[in-house]
């Protein structure tokens, strides 16, 4: 099988939820756990991170292994889903996993026949195969980032170190609940008999779910606002600047409000690490926060790709994500506000298109997944709302009519989907 072939069994051979939508969900560990036997178990031989909830969780997974690879650790990260290649999903010390690496697992796979007698979903092997790929690789550590929800997810058959659940969304309703407390029941499946968990974010009842399954597990629980670590945060040349009781300040190169409360659950996990024995000193811990995106290839977190006009991409994609980087972008300053939009059709949309400001020129586009809603329909969804512009067959085209359009002064926003993002910097990185 060469790397292409072995991509298009992957994708279009095993049922995936990012593609398909529900028909490639399958909630429940039956598979995983089969899996998990044919590989011999191999996620017992380093200590797991575990890493849910509805946004955030990639900030902070990425966060948390560039700061344990600069204190010496050998690192593993799984996160989803990729951008630009597949192999982004798995990475060691912030490599990729070799094409080579890839194949073989696949290949190895399908002439063990586990092909029909397993049905697995894109997801449950891609997972496996990370696992497998950090043993091979001789990780001291793994962060584990879910896939969709906690309790029935695929990594849920680790017991790590540490639990993290960084905060409570209404996302993937017809999956995890229609309610706040029924997401967080879901979320709270990653909790493991006293294993410590770090909470991001929780309020009301949505805490109360949570003290209650740390208590069954007899599980030690913290809750990141209550340490109080950070004490504000300000912009500076397009980084947030940090003011830590701990680190005094820090300059965080993922430039998003939002992302002080990602730092607080970073710097709350950190102190339950160190407990943990994890050897975490100050300097990689301030260092990792300026060099994240450099260590561990994350992009898509308020990144801005040009000036004169700016350009920001950001992949707030559901009503928390959205509400942030809206919020986000009235403190920026411009001329004129282009919007490059796209999403999936499973979206929140009814309550997502009223976050959207009003004063922009719009730019509805689409991603080239079957989950996709086409640009034509988001824009008859939001034109009643007084959200008014042009529509365009991808993202490329979207964003290069809105450069034209453009004046010096004037800024571009371009999201909606994590999907819109990943054609965007397919394509930057093709002209490179």
């Amino acid at each position: 099988m060469t790397y292409e072939s072995t991509l298009d069994f992957l994708y279009n051979q095993r049922p995936a939820f990012e593609r398909q939508g529900a028909s490639g969900y399958k909630p429940g560990l039956q598979t995983a756990l089969a899996l998990d036997r044919w590989l011999h178990h191999p996620h017992r031989r380093y200590r797991c991170i575990h890493v849910a909830g509805t946004n955030g969780k990639g900030s902070v997974s990425h966060l948390l292994a560039a700061m344990m690879q600069l204190s010496g650790y050998r690192v593993g990260l799984f996160t989803s889903p990729h951008l630009v290649d597949f192999r982004e999903r798995i990475r060691v010390d912030g490599e990729p996993i070799p094409k080579a690496e890839v194949v073989d697992f696949v290949a190895r796979f399908r002439e063990a026949g586990l092909a029909t007698s397993v049905p697995a979903t894109f997801f449950e092997l891609t997972s496996a195969m990370a696992m497998e790929w950090f043993a091979r690789a001789e990780v001291d550590v793994a962060v584990i980032e879910v896939g969709l929800g906690g309790r029935l997810d695929s990594t849920n058959i680790i017991t790590p170190a540490l639990s993290i659940i960084t905060n409570i969304s209404l996302d993937h309703t017809e999956f995890l609940g229609d309610t706040l407390e029924q997401i967080a029941g879901e979320k709270a499946g990653i909790i493991k008999p006293r294993v410590p968990v770090v909470i991001g974010e929780a309020d009301g009842g949505v805490r109360g779910v949570f003290e209650r399954r740390a208590a069954e597990c007899q599980a030690p629980i913290t809750f990141a606002p209550d340490e109080a670590l950070i004490t504000g945060h300000r912009h500076d040349n397009g980084f947030l600047m940090l003011d830590t009781v701990r680190y005094g300040t820090v300059r965080c190169e993922l430039g998003g409000d939002y992302q002080a409360k990602n730092a607080a659950t970073v710097l709350a996990a950190v102190q339950q690490l160190q407990l943990l024995g994890f050897s975490l000193p100050d300097g990689p811990v301030v260092e990792a926060f300026h060099r994240v995106s450099e260590l561990t290839g994350l992009r898509g977190r308020w990144t801005r790709l040009g000036s004169h006009p700016t350009i920001i991409a950001d992949s707030g994609h559901n009503i928390a994500g959205v509400t942030a980087a809206m919020q986000q972008l009235r403190s920026e300053r411009y001329d004129k506000l282009h919007m490059v939009l796209g999403f999936m059709a499973d979206k929140d949309l009814a309550h997502i298109l009223p976050l959207l400001p009003r004063q922009a020129q719009y730019h509805f586009t689409q991603a080239s997944t079957a989950r996709a809603l086409q640009a034509g329909q988001l824009r008859d969804m939001a034109s009643p709302l007084g959200l008014h512009g042009d529509c365009h067959g991808n993202v490329v085209e979207a964003l290069d009519h809105a450069k034209q359009l453009a004046g010096p002064d004037d800024l571009i926003y371009v999201g909606g989907s994590m999907y819109v993002l990943a054609e965007l910097f397919t394509h930057l990185d093709s002209i490179r």
